[in-house]
């Protein structure tokens, strides 16, 4: 439906021309800002990469620990509150598990180079 440069495409664009252009060529403070605004396309490029897979697959654990289908958004508030009032705890079977995919879904859109993500990565092999 869209032109290219595709959202990812142009993204992608930005961040090399903050980290190969832009900031070599800056100091101080604004050196600083284009790495964090060069760091925050990066997650930006992830999150679109990877974020409809990842929100599938939390649904389906949703689902399949709450019993119900539903927005991803409502199904996670129904998942706090089961927590909260104790229906649901660390013992039930799939929690521990789909909190630790969860978790590690995040990190792969914010932070893929965390030494502890990286070790969780090998430990799921």
């Amino acid at each position: 439906m869209y032109d290219r440069p595709s959202a990812t495409q142009l993204v992608a664009a930005v961040r090399d021309f903050l980290e190969k252009v832009a900031q070599p060529q800056l100091s101080g403070h604004s050196a600083f800002h284009a790495r964090v605004a060069a760091n925050a396309l990066a997650i930006v490029e992830r999150e679109l990469a990877l974020a409809a897979e990842q929100d599938a697959a939390e649904r389906e654990r949703l689902c399949a620990l709450l019993g119900s289908d539903g927005p991803l958004e409502a199904q996670n508030r129904e998942l706090c509150r089961a927590i909260r009032t104790g229906e649901i705890a660390l013992e039930t079977p799939g929690l521990f598990e789909h909190l630790r995919a969860t978790t590690l879904a995040k990190l792969a859109v914010d932070q893929p180079g965390y030494s502890g993500y990286k070790r969780a990565l090998e430990k799921s092999k």
